[in-house]
């Protein structure tokens, strides 16, 4: 369809107050700008011979001016360099096209493909990522989220469930639309789409017994949601008679985010304790990978002796020899469903469905 371009003499009010805005702070900081060698959109109207309300308009609302102003000012801002005040705009429009994501760690490989989607999904909106890295401790969390709400993003999307009541009560107070993701709750800031922990654990230990794996143990993490994942994992394994019934199953703790090098000295450790284990279920696949090497390194044959399970399909597992059994989380459809709620509120859309399940599953391959 043809592009429609309409001339308006009297632009909307909305853009007269971002313009009006552009020009307040513009001259305010010219004299130290232009000092350090910024350029500012006067100088970009001046090239283009056109005024700085015009530049403004054409820069903001581009249907606004005719096509010859419009080529003119956008040849002087390549000539020039010159990037907008988006600022000065998000005081006249009250949108920053930011949308601020926090994950646990920036080097966790099972939160790549959700942030990836994330970017190019918002990013086909208009809309560019602010990537936040809260660790694992809350109070990080919380020091982070001030400082996001305090930029007024238009969305926000947590990895995890909100446990700070502080954070909550800040967010709800923000009114940003928040979304929070990998985890599920009956009692949601805003909208969620996750899966069940809990769910997983119980879901691999019938799996390993189904198969009839009998003295297990686990190596995990010690974050909120890898323990929550173990714990369910050993309290089926006991309700299934597995351990010979007995509680607590033998469980090596690590620091988050895990590592290859954690796996080996987990299962070595486990060892000593049961040199007669036959099944080992990792809170990620880092860890069972660590599991693998460590056993292969003693002749302990997989599946044959040991089976192994992970957790987040990563690309190497199955490239591994033998192929790593693990569950995989759909990480591309949770950062699609994130990204479009971000979308709609921001376009005044209301979200019917709020909460999304997205579940999971269990890949079986050799290892297991």
């Amino acid at each position: 369809m043809p592009e429609n371009r309409t001339t308006s003499p009297n632009p909307p009010h909305d853009l007269q107050r971002s313009e009006r805005d552009a020009e307040a702070v513009e001259p305010r900081r010219r004299g130290s700008r232009k000092s350090a060698g910024g350029v500012t959109l006067r100088d970009v109207a001046q090239l283009a011979g056109v005024a700085p309300i015009t530049a403004s308009r054409a820069l903001n609302t581009p249907s606004a001016v005719s096509p010859k102003v419009l080529q003119k000012v956008r040849e002087a801002v390549e000539k020039t360099g010159y990037v907008p005040n988006l600022l000065a705009g998000g005081l006249a429009s009250n949108k920053s096209r930011l949308v601020a994501v926090v994950v646990p760690t920036v080097i966790g490989p099972v939160f790549q493909e959700i942030v990836h989607t994330l970017t190019e999904t918002l990013a086909a909106a208009g809309y560019q990522v602010m990537l936040g890295q809260s660790g694992y401790e809350n109070s990080r969390e919380d020091a982070l989220l001030e400082a996001i709400i305090g930029r007024r993003p238009d969305g926000v999307v947590l990895t995890g469930i909100m446990r700070s009541a502080e954070a909550r009560k800040r967010l709800l107070a923000s009114g940003i639309p928040v979304v929070e993701t990998w985890d599920l709750t009956p009692t949601p800031i805003d909208m969620l789409v996750g899966f069940s922990h809990e769910a997983i654990g119980r879901e691999v230990a019938r799996y390993l017994h189904q198969r009839g794996r009998k003295k297990v143990a686990v190596v995990g993490g010690r974050d909120e949601r890898s323990q929550r994942r173990m714990n369910a994992f050993a309290q089926e394994c006991v309700a299934l008679g597995m351990h010979e019934g007995r509680a607590p199953l033998p469980m090596h703790h690590v620091t988050a985010p895990t590592t290859l090098g954690q796996g080996r000295q987990g299962l070595a450790e486990l060892l000593q304790a049961q040199p007669d284990l036959d099944a080992i279920f990792c809170s990620s696949d880092l860890l069972a990978l660590g599991v693998m090497i460590e056993a292969q390194s003693r002749g302990i044959t997989i599946p044959e002796q040991l089976a192994v399970v992970g957790f987040g399909d990563l690309e190497f597992s199955r490239d591994l020899q033998p192929r790593l059994t693990t569950v995989r989380i759909d990480g591309t459809g949770i950062g699609q469903r994130a990204a479009r709620f971000i979308i709609d509120r921001a376009a005044g859309i209301e979200v019917a469905e709020r909460v999304v399940d997205v579940g999971f599953s269990i890949i079986a391959r050799d290892s297991a």
